[in-house]
């Protein structure tokens, strides 16, 4: 049978649980018809690139599915009319991949390297909230010091 994945994105009102439940009614409908899901993942709630319904943030989920293609065309439609569901789009793969996939992969890199401290002032920093710093090697110098101290060292 051919291999599908399958994303789709649910209200941001809903919960969690109701998206799993959206997604066990997806698998529900492919066991009828001789499918099966293979992976299931839940991306969170993420925002959207646009308005969808009047939606800036969505439930994403993805499904990697083995099922004849009439049972997946029945879940595109099941998809397509559910309330909740703004969007679903569907593929077909060559194999569904064991591994997570790019999006939980970047989450887990972000939580390995974590707080990395306030970033520095940039070159063109409004300079609003910066503190003075007191260290020799920050504090301005008059010129005639400067000039002298290069004499010096040549």
């Amino acid at each position: 049978m051919p291999l599908y994945e399958c994303v789709f994105i649910a209200r941001n009102d809903v919960t969690q649980q109701q998206v799993e439940a959206i997604a066990d009614q997806m698998a529900a409908v492919l066991g009828e018809q001789g499918g099966e899901v293979k992976k299931r993942e839940y991306w969170g709630l993420r925002g959207l690139a646009y308005r969808i319904k009047k939606n800036r943030k969505g439930h994403y989920m993805l499904l990697g599915i083995d099922a004849p293609p009439a049972a997946m065309q029945e879940v595109e439609r099941q998809l397509g009319l559910h309330e909740d569901v703004l969007r679903e789009m569907t593929i077909r793969v060559e194999a569904i991949e064991e591994a997570p996939s790019a999006i939980l992969a970047k989450r887990g890199e972000e939580r390995e390297r974590g707080f990395r401290g306030p970033k520095p002032a940039g070159r063109f920093a409004s300079g609003r909230g910066r503190g003075g710093d007191d260290r020799e090697e920050f504090r301005a110098r008059p010129r005639d010091e400067l000039d002298m101290s290069m004499n010096e060292e040549v």
